[in-house]
This record gives C-alpha cells, structure tokens and sequence, in this order.
C-alpha cells in the first residue's frame, strides 16, 4: 500500500504543478522554465524521499537453517524489496531447497515477511526468513509492519470440482505406489500431495526389507518365512494382526521386482544375513518416482497435484467415503468426488504434542516436518478407530546434540567424536539423574540402542574420561578397544570415509570437547562429583554408580547389567571427565489406524468402511505392538503396502463402476 501511495502523491504534486501552468500561459520566459523545472525535480525527490521504505543498496545476512547456515543477499530499492540470492546453503535436495525457492518467491511476490514455513522444512523457511528479516534491519526498513503484511491468496474462496476413481493423499513411497498400482489396474487416480516434494521419507531412507526378493535368492540369501513369522509374532507379545505380517513376509518379495519394472530400482546386499535392498542415488530418486507417476498416473488421465492439502474427508449418509476436500497453495479449494480414497500420509512424529501424549518420547524428529498427524485426523473424524495399540514410534538412531555446532569449527570427522562415542559400547551410560540403565552393548543394535534410552528419559549421556580421549588420540578407535567401527547410519560419515577407521588417530580430540562443553552441548568437571553437579545429576546417585562402574572395570564383571568384560575400557583415574548428550531420533510414528489384509480402514467394531484405505505409516500398527523393531521394515513396507493397497482401492472403484 504505501508503493501505491508514493505513486499517487507524486501523481497529485504533478497534477497541481500542470494546471498552474495552464493558468499562466505558455509565455513564460527561458529564466521562468528553469526555474519551474528545478522546482519540480525537487518536489519529486521530496516525495519521494518522505516515503521511502528502504535505504537502498544490497545487503548480506545468514542465519541457521536445518542443516547448516544459510547465507543471502538481498537487494532493495527505496520502496521494495528487488532481489534475493541465496549465496550459501547445505539444505536437504529436494525438501530443503525446494523451500528457500518457495520462501523467496513468496517474500518478493507479497513484499512481505508474513509468510507460513513451508510443510517439511520448517527450520530451513524460518532460517531464510530470519536471514531476509537481519537484511531488512540492515536497510533501514520496518520489520515489523513487514513481518506484519498479510498477503490474500490468489483464489481464496473459490472451489474447484474434481472427480476419479481413486484419490491419493501424501506422495511418499507409499502414496506414489498405490498411485502407480491403482492406475495400472485403469483407475483414474488423482494424487495430492501437501509439500512440492515426491518422495516423502523415503527421500530420506537408506534401505527397504524385501524378503526373498529374486535378488536375495540369486545370492542364495533365504530367510525361513514361517519361523521368521513365528518369531516376530512372539517379539511383539501376539499384540499384532498376524495376517498382516504374513502377508508382507510373503508379499514384499515382488515388491523388488515391481519397483525395478517401474523404473526404480534396488540394490540387494546381504546385512550380516539380513535382505536389505538400497534405493537409487539419493539426488535420483524424486525424478525417479515422477518418472512412474507420468508413466502411470498421469498417461491413464489422472493428475499429480502437489502443494495441495487435504482437509476433510468426503462422506455420505451412510458413512461411506466418497472424496476429500482439499486446498491448493493458491487457496483454491478442491472438492474430489472419488470411490475410494487411500491415506498415506506419513503419520504424526512431527507432532510433539501428539507423540508426547501417545508415547512418552521427547527425542527428536528425524523424519519430516510436514507429517503432523493430519490424515489420522481426518480419517478418526470420519469413524475410524483408533487402535488400542496406538502411540508406537519408528526409534532408530543415537544422535548427539554437538554435532552441528562442532561442524562450525572443526572438520566433519573431528565434529563427529561425540557422536561416534554414542555408538561404541566401550563407555559408561547414564540417564538425566546420573543412574547407569543398560548394558552399553545395546549400542551396537540400532533400535536396542533407541529404545532402551527412551525408555529411560529424554536424553541419556555418554561418560568419558581424559585418559580415554588421550588413547583416541594416540590410537584412535583401536585405543579403546572398539569391537567395531560405530554403527552410524551411512550418510552421517559419507563425507569422511577414508578418515572413518578403527586405526585412524584422533587429532585435536581435547579440544574438540572442550569445545562440545563451550556450546552448551555437554559437560566437564574435574572430578566426578563436579562433573554430576554441572550436568545437572544427582551426585550421590552418579558417584555410587561411577563407583560400582570402575569395580567393574577393574574386575572384568559387571554385576549390574553383565556388561562384557571385552567392552569394560579402562577409565584411568585422572580426571577431567566429559558427559555427551545423545538423544534419540524418531524417523516416524507406527500406525493409528485399523486396517484388513486389503487395507480397508477399520471402524470401532472393526468393519471396513467403505470407500477408505490406509497403507504407510498410518497402517503399519498392525504388524508391530507398542513400537517398531523392525531393520528395513519401515520403507520396504511403504513400498509394498502401497502397491498392494493401490490395488485394492482400485478394484474397488472400478467394480462400483
């Protein structure tokens, strides 16, 4: 508004100025002229000085996204903001960048700093804007008023009527599948998904479980399906739907086979015995899954519509489900009329609140920012019910809360210290009030390692003593007789691979710590009572424990966890001594929804309502009790799930027909 008003002002000042011309006729002399002129110029620059919202010129800024520092440059003329370039940024391909694109469209389109993070990449949108906003400052603007703007979707209020056969909500590895299923069995799919991205978690993913794919069997890797059945049945105290195991052990096989003819292949490899199967390159996959989406979807007549959420699901009188409302970025709703609709979603872990009440767990999402638990919502509206096993969480990987603050000072492997100590079994374990709880062996079994922390709190801390990081140093993981190299998931050392090996020595290891105490991301003390007392535990509960740990030690037998005597590394008696904080990363909740062998959403009596499936994360509650224990389940049933309950849904529209 106030360009708009800058423009009137000098449009009135010129007016006046012509007409008092007219007044005094054309007769005016040389001496006259250039004066008026003069004048004029200077009534120009004054109006326009008054309203200038901006020093101009270009200014820089940086601020921290998810994944590091995001650095812009954002230019302005006296009255707008003219340019933004993002010069430096380490934001995830795909979800993150896809973002800082969106964000900075949106911030030179309304001229303003009102602008929703986008789903999926909230802290990458909140450190752009935090970026544009120190540049705002820097010229002279009014952050507030700017911060303040609200600017009108284009087509807010209107509505748009659509029709298929089946809808798809959520386009990640389960979305796009049924997607693609449904579509080949000739329904006309339409696929909303509320993010601009393709792909969802699985962008994400390192491996999928398909059990006895033609990969496996080609390198005479078989797993027994009725006793592998048998035991996860009884792993999850019969708590599970154990028609819904067997027919994923049986079933995901093909899977590989499917995704390969679709143009998204796997890589087998045999993980001490277990049938992991890799996806494609990470920077290939979203192409990869466009690619089957044109092929299937949108060749058979459907549409892939992104950045559209969906927000009601469509019923009858019956309660049968027969659409969905949603609403385009633009703010146009869509009203779907379809025959069977499939949730798939990606669940609810970037619901704190939600994973808090339903599960206890205050670790960290490692998932994505956009899965907030909408689609159960909707589906829970429309009578589904809510399983009696509800709240499971996807617990998977130890991160340290010093790794990102320390990637700003030193180099990635020497940023890494706290973190791969989490993951070694050769050092001492306690909980927020300084109590040992575990045997520190489970570190060398991922979701062993997830869930036997959470269970003891927040965060649990990793004690390790000067004489150890001196061994680090001298020896490197060898100096602490590590059984084995950490078993960080790949991408967390892909960027210093040649470095990450039991003989490399730790260089600058002290000071990498100090460090870690510097920026608030762990603890020292002196003596063991001082380290209890700075990091918050109970001293007498921390130095019993220490105690009872060193005599352990000392005699190669724990008698409060029965800790191998080969994992017991030598203390030392000097101190100081460090605490490392590691939290537990949640990939994603585990279920929330009721559904048969044809993923049908079940009601309260447990009967199928017509019209509504569920595949994903939002289905998975049947094959696990009250948390994931799965290596490679979590995709490879996304996968496999979404083929086959495309399928279904199809077959159901299509018979309706």
């Amino acid at each position: 508004m106030k360009r708009k008003k800058s423009k009137r002002i000098l449009f009135l000042v010129l007016a006046m100025m012509m007409t008092a011309a007219l007044f005094t006729g054309c007769g005016q002399t040389t001496e006259n002229q250039e004066s008026d002129t003069t004048a004029k110029e200077a009534t120009e620059d004054t109006a326009q000085a008054a309203n200038a919202e901006f020093t101009p010129g270009t200014y820089k800024a940086e601020a921290e996204g998810k994944d590091g520092t995001i650095t812009v440059e954002v230019t302005f003329s006296e009255t707008e903001i003219t340019d933004i370039q993002i010069l430096s940024q380490s934001e995830t391909d795909g979800i993150g960048t896809s973002a800082l694109d969106s964000i900075k469209e949106q911030v030179l389109g309304g001229q303003t700093l009102a602008v929703d993070a986008i789903s999926g990449a909230t802290m990458t949108s909140n450190g752009l804007l935090a970026a544009i906003e120190d540049t705002v400052s820097q010229a002279g603007g009014d952050v507030e008023s700017l911060k303040n703007k609200i600017v009108a979707k284009e087509n807010e209020g209107e509505t748009e009527q659509l029709s298929a056969d089946v809808v798809v909500i959520g386009a990640g590895a389960s979305g796009v599948s049924a997607a693609v299923s449904a579509a080949d069995k000739g329904a006309k799919v339409i696929l909303i998904e509320k993010t601009s991205v393709i792909g969802g978690t699985s962008n994400l993913s390192w491996a999928g479980k398909f059990y006895n794919s033609s990969a496996a069997l080609d390198n005479d890797v078989t797993v027994n399906v009725e006793e592998e059945i048998a035991n996860w049945i009884v792993n999850n105290h019969w708590r599970v739907d154990s028609a819904a195991i067997r027919q994923y052990v049986t079933k995901s096989g093909e899977t590989y086979d499917w995704l390969a003819e679709k143009g998204y292949p796997t890589t087998f490899i045999n993980f001490g015995g277990e049938q992991l199967h890799m996806l494609p390159a990470y920077e290939d996959r979203q192409d990869l899954l466009k690619a089957m989406l044109d092929e299937a979807v949108v060749k058979n007549g459907g549409q892939v519509l992104t950045e559209t959420t969906g927000k009601k699901l469509i019923t009858n009188e019956a309660g049968d489900v027969i659409g969905v409302s949603a609403e385009k970025a633009d703010g146009t709703t869509l009203e779907i009329s379809a025959t069977s609709v499939v949730l798939a979603t990606g669940g609810y872990a970037a619901n704190a609140k939600m994973v808090k009440e339903l599960f206890g767990f205050e670790g960290i999402n490692g998932g994505l920012g956009q899965n907030i638990g909408e689609g159960l919502e909707m589906a829970w509206e429309a009578g589904a019910k809510i399983p009696d096993n509800i709240g499971g969480q996807m617990l998977h990987q130890t991160l340290s809360t010093a790794t990102d603050n320390l990637k700003k000072k030193y180099e990635s492997f020497e940023a890494s210290y706290p973190l791969m100590l989490c993951y070694l079994p050769n050092f001492m374990n306690v909980g927020p009030n300084g109590a040992r709880f575990r045997d520190e062996a489970a570190t060398l079994t991922a979701v062993a390692a997830a869930n036997t922390s959470a269970f003891n709190g927040a965060y649990h801390m990793v004690i390790v003593s000067t004489s150890q990081l001196k061994e680090l140093e001298a020896n490197g993981m060898n100096g602490v007789n590590a059984p084995s190299l950490p078993g960080l998931p790949p991408e967390f050392y892909a960027d210093f691979t040649e470095q990450f090996t039991l003989d490399n020595p730790w260089k600058n290891v002290i000071s990498v710590f100090d460090s870690m105490v510097e920026n608030g991301d762990g603890y020292k003390g002196n003596t063991i009572e001082e380290l209890a007392v700075n990091a918050g535990m109970d001293v007498d509960t921390f130095t019993a424990e220490f105690e009872n740990y060193s005599n352990a030690i000392a005699t190669g037998e724990d008698t409060a966890f029965g800790k191998s005597a080969e994992y017991l590394t030598d203390m030392g008696d000097e101190g100081p001594y460090y605490a490392v904080v590691a939290k537990i990363n949640n990939l994603g909740s585990v279920g929330g929804l009721l559904v048969n062998t044809q993923f049908k959403v079940l009601d309260d009596n447990r009967l199928p309502i017509n019209g509504l499936y569920a595949v994903g994360l939002e289905s998975e509650g049947v094959l696990f009790n009250d948390t994931y224990v799965g290596n490679g389940v979590g995709i490879g049933y996304s996968f496999t799930s979404g083929r086959l309950g495309g399928e279904d849904a199809a077959a159901y529209a299509l018979q309706a027909k």
